[in-house]
């Protein structure tokens, strides 16, 4: 993404101007990228429709869908900070606020730290399981950018944090914890990790250069093997979810048609993978993760 700070001159004394703030801003939490924020909502409707049996309330549809936008805003912010050093050295990464020194760490946690509040006022107006629940998510999302210097494996660290929006989210609507929540989110997890993987195919060989770990860097040649893995057990996983909540038979169709775009993308990762290739398969989990919503509703019919 171009530094969008750059389009809006400064004003006097070389102090910005407040278009350019904003601006600056919006690239700090990628507004105008929205598949981090749909891939962070999407298992947490997953569990609200579970959770619900095809019933949700209008009113944690409101209150997660808005809980998904902050914690992902917030949760690049952060990630920012902590890698500021490193996205300069990436050509993918380099033109990001931060990065490019056209805000500094400290307003940036700021902006963190009023997001993060916004999302606690939303928890507030769920029950008391889910405040509780609140607390995991929240150091979930602060471990995630510090994982990638420690574990091999950072994209599990990222599915943990990913799915907890769908245990919260049965909490509040269920106020229990019950085995199939655990199943469901043991789902997310290996789906975030097959499709972040793929996006980590990007930025492999910078990640090697300048010492940060990452799945694609682990598996190797043999990605393609782990990815399709993640993938079948995520399927297997959520077909179980729905079965202990005695969903219809319309809803194994849709697994099956997830089953087939896995296959492709296995196929697809076999061969060669540009970085332009590897977003462009990430991008299509967001419409996948649609259709399995869809097919979560229709299943309750």
């Amino acid at each position: 993404m171009s530094d969008l700070a750059g389009s809006e001159p400064a004003g006097p004394a070389g102090r910005r101007s407040g278009i350019s703030d904003w601006l600056i801003v919006s690239h700090l939490i990628r507004l105008p990228n929205q598949t981090g924020t749909q891939l962070l909502l999407l298992p947490t409707l997953w569990g609200l429709v579970l959770a619900s049996q095809g019933r949700p309330s209008l009113h944690l549809l409101v209150i997660f869908a808005a809980g998904a936008f902050l914690m992902r805003s917030a949760g690049v912010v952060v990630n920012d900070v902590a890698d500021r050093s490193y996205d300069s050295k990436v050509a993918r990464t380099r033109s990001r606020p931060l990065a490019s020194g056209t805000i500094s760490a400290g307003e940036a946690l700021t902006i963190a730290i009023l997001l993060l509040g916004l999302a606690g006022a939303l928890v507030l107006l769920l029950n008391r399981l889910a405040l509780l629940l609140s607390v995991v998510a929240l150091l979930l999302a602060v471990a995630y950018p510090f994982a990638k210097r420690i574990v091999p494996l950072p994209q599990a660290v990222l599915g943990l944090a990913f799915g907890w929006g769908a245990v919260m989210a049965w909490a509040a609507a269920r106020d229990d914890l019950a085995l199939p929540v655990w199943v469901l989110y043991g789902s997310i997890v290996a789906w975030t990790v097959g499709y972040d993987t793929i996006y980590a195919l990007q930025d492999r060989e910078d990640d090697a250069r300048i010492g940060i770990k990452s799945s694609a860097l682990f598996f190797g040649d043999r990605t393609w093997l782990a990815v399709g893995i993640t993938f079948g057990t995520a399927l297997v996983l959520l077909g179980v979810a729905a079965w202990l909540m005695k969903i219809g038979t319309v809803f194994y169709a849709v697994l099956l048609a997830g089953a087939g775009f896995g296959l492709y993308q296995v196929f697809r990762l076999r061969g060669p993978v540009s970085p332009e290739l590897a977003l462009r398969l990430f991008r299509q989990h967001v419409w996948i993760g649609w259709i399995i919503l869809a097919g979560l509703w229709l299943g309750f019919l």
